[in-house]
């Protein structure tokens, strides 16, 4: 069973996310509402994931981000999953790019999907990624150098964005009225240009994600 430790300034979102997530399975642990408090309760509970808001308390800036990434430092088994109504990218990239999966970006207001949001929820947990693409192609946008991610298409940055947000070819096909066939290929494409290589130990689509973070 997935345990989570909530982080929050807003006792209102906080109380009713834990009772929506408990609802479908997942135990919540422990309440915050600052960084401090995040770290203290994640060293006592040792979840499998922390959902953490992006701006707490004293300043309301990125104090949230900072302490996802104490939080991935000090245990990095434990996952994090920012949770925010702010596409704050120059920080949060700092937390993207850590190795080894078990990272998330979502915009609260982009949320229409429960079930969906509960397997990105879940996919974190797992060592998984699960990214808004509205992150993804803000960071997009920035230079690139001519090898890695520099030379996939614009549509393979497309598919690569919904790669990171967690969907599926399948999904991804819907999204862009593609055949699912189409998208298979792309996506050997992207990991054929990223040099990732097919091993039994290895998730590329992770990898891809990753990479992209990365460069």
């Amino acid at each position: 069973m997935t345990r989570a430790v909530l982080a929050d300034d807003s006792v209102l979102l906080r109380s009713g996310l834990a009772l929506l997530l408990q609802r479908h399975g997942i135990t919540v642990v422990a309440e915050v509402g600052d960084g401090e408090q995040l770290l203290a309760a994640v060293a006592q509970h040792q979840p499998d994931i922390a959902i953490v808001d992006i701006r707490m308390p004293p300043s309301f800036t990125v104090e949230g981000v900072r302490a996802a990434l104490a939080v991935r430092r000090r245990h990095p088994g434990v996952a994090v999953l920012l949770l925010s109504q702010h596409l704050e990218h120059r920080e949060a990239l700092a937390l993207l790019q850590k190795p080894g999966g078990g990272v998330g970006y979502l915009l609260k207001d982009r949320i229409t999907d429960v079930a969906r949001f509960l397997r990105d929820v879940r996919e974190v947990a797992a060592a998984g990624t699960a990214i808004d693409p509205i992150v993804v192609e803000r960071l997009l946008r920035r230079p690139r150098v001519s090898g890695g991610v520099g030379m996939l298409s614009p549509r393979e940055r497309e598919i690569l964005a919904r790669m990171a947000a967690g969907r599926t070819n399948l999904g991804t096909a819907a999204d862009l009225h593609l055949s699912e066939r189409t998208v298979e290929t792309h996506v050997r494409s992207i990991f054929a240009k990223l040099g990732l290589v097919d091993e039994p130990d290895t998730h590329r689509r992770v990898l891809a994600v990753l990479t992209f973070l990365s460069d």
